[in-house]
Order: C-alpha cells, then sequence, then structure tokens
C-alpha cells in the first residue's frame, strides 16, 4: 500500500473589512511509494490541479464574490460569503493502484451550492492513468451493459424509495449523459456516477452505481 497524506490550502478573502470568499482545497500526495515514477507523476498532477483551482478562485470567483457584495450592500440585502470546497477522497490504494474522486463544491449566493465531481485512477508501475475500457479488455459491448446494470439499480430504487428519486425520462438521461472517464475503483467494484441534475433532481445528490469488474 503506498503512503498517502493530503494537504491544504485555506485561505478567507476579504473587501472592505468584510469576508466575501472562503475556500478551502484538500488534494493527495503520495509521501511514499515503491513505483518512483507514478509517485511523480501523480503528486505533479494533483499539484497543479490545486493550484491551478486557488489561482482560479483569486482571479475570479474573487471579483464575482466582490460584486455580490457590493449589490446586496446597496440594495441592504444579506451578505452572502462565496465558498469553495474542493474535497478528495482515496477510495482504493492497492499495490500499484490508487483511485481517487474529488468533490469541487462552490456556493455563489441562492438556496444551495453546487458539487461537480472528477475522478482519477491511477497504474502507479506505469504512472499512468487508467481508463474504463481497461477493465474491461475481452468484452466489446461492456458500454452496453453498464448502461442495463445502472437503468435496472435505478428501476429497483424507484421501487424502493419512490418516483421522485429520478427524473421520469432517466433511460434516455443515462444514455445521453453518461461519460466514460466518470468511474472511480471501490474494493471490487466500478463505481459508475452522474453529475447532480443530469439524472435525477438536486435532492438525490450525486447518483452512484457499483459495477462488478470483469473477472
Amino acid at each position: 500500500m503506498n503512503q498517502i497524506r493530503f494537504n491544504l490550502l485555506s485561505e478567507s478573502l476579504m473587501y472592505d473589512n468584510v469576508v466575501v470568499l472562503q475556500y478551502k482545497i484538500k488534494y493527495p500526495q503520495i509521501v511514499k511509494s515503491n513505483f518512483y515514477v507514478g509517485q511523480r507523476n501523480f503528486n505533479l498532477f494533483y499539484q497543479k490541479k490545486a493550484f491551478d483551482l486557488q489561482n482560479y478562485i483569486k482571479k475570479n470567483l474573487y471579483k464575482d464574490a466582490v460584486e455580490l457584495y457590493k449589490y446586496n450592500k446597496e440594495n441592504n440585502y444579506p451578505i452572502m460569503i462565496y465558498e469553495v470546497d474542493f474535497i478528495s477522497d482515496v477510495t482504493k490504494n492497492e499495490d500499484n493502484i490508487v483511485s481517487l474522486y474529488s468533490d469541487e463544491y462552490i456556493y455563489s449566493g441562492g438556496a444551495h451550492g453546487n458539487t461537480i465531481r472528477d475522478s482519477q485512477t491511477w497504474d502507479l508501475r506505469k504512472g499512468a492513468l487508467l481508463e474504463l475500457k481497461d477493465f474491461y479488455p475481452n468484452n466489446p459491448y461492456y458500454i452496453v451493459e453498464i448502461l442495463k446494470n445502472i437503468n435496472k439499480q435505478i428501476a429497483e430504487r424507484i421501487k424502493k424509495e419512490g418516483e421522485g428519486v429520478f427524473f421520469d425520462n432517466y433511460c434516455q438521461l443515462v444514455l445521453d449523459t453518461f461519460k466514460l472517464e466518470n468511474f472511480y475503483l471501490y474494493r471490487d467494484y466500478i463505481v459508475i456516477y452522474f453529475q447532480q441534475y443530469d439524472i435525477a433532481p438536486y435532492s438525490t445528490g450525486i447518483p452512484t452505481f457499483y459495477i462488478n469488474k470483469a473477472k
């Protein structure tokens, strides 16, 4: 197992002596591994990702936060603080394989914020990212089988929890919004996920589906 720690970038940005934006970026770093090239590539990837996000927050979102503050102050509305949270979670760490997802939550006013999920699965021995097709080397129809499995799981959940859990036309939406890169590993499963609002209302969160890997 590789030894992984999390680094944190956080700050409260002010305007007119008032906090208008707060951010927290928690990103992974491998501190010990038997795979030097993979460790280097992994660490460079997430360090760049974290600092790129920090730069975007300071250069772009801060301006938006200031404008929102000015607007609310001029109109005697409650002052709302922009909030950005980027949190990574390692879901598999065995031998040369490390898989994880990161949730980027942004609140910019309104009833609630929005979360976007991103994920990667690494073969540290090769120092490269794995693709979904790598887990189905002898099955050219793996996408069709995965989609059927997802729709079956949705139907079972609707039967158990009620129709409001997913949109009525979920079959078409699953087909339209399925993305090959939206997966990570957990134990012996491949976890397929969809973004908020892709196939379900906000209250459902980020829909996830556990699929057996090819033997």
